[in-house]
């Protein structure tokens, strides 16, 4: 294993449920509450900080195929953010076109998911591709 870079983005000790009590608008906040159980439960794992605003499931070190850089990252992860709410499944997102399809309303980015709010999409196939993603470690 190479020597791990060091990044902006690491986990700290700051209080997850400390950060979602912080969340002013009552849609993200009482999603985040939901995204947290689902989280959990689906990874086994505590939420842990990242950052200013991810909470994360787990830890991992990723290796960039294209720089050999390796980093320490969380294994699953969200962040409510003033647009939407980001979803960090850490897969190649676009393999899973038949799920996205039925998922409902949201966007996709490399290995992130971006909703407006929880109603927008259909929750079963939300939680399995939470569960894909879980798996991929």
């Amino acid at each position: 294993m190479g020597k791990l870079a060091e990044i902006k983005t690491k986990q700290t000790e700051l209080s997850v449920s400390d950060f979602i009590s912080s969340i002013k608008d009552e849609q993200k906040h009482k999603d985040s509450l939901a995204l947290l159980k689902i989280y959990k439960k689906i990874s086994g794992e505590k939420p842990k900080i990242w950052g200013s605003s991810i909470i994360g499931f787990g830890k991992k070190v990723y290796m960039s195929p294209a720089t050999g850089r390796e980093v320490e990252w969380f294994k699953l992860g969200f962040s409510p953010r003033k647009a939407n709410i980001s979803l960090q499944l850490v897969l190649n997102i676009k393999k899973y076109s038949a799920e996205l399809k039925k998922l409902g309303k949201h966007k996709t980015g490399v290995g992130c998911l971006y909703i407006s709010k929880l109603d927008d999409v259909d929750m079963k196939v939300l939680e399995k591709l939470i569960g894909i993603a879980a798996k991929a470690k």
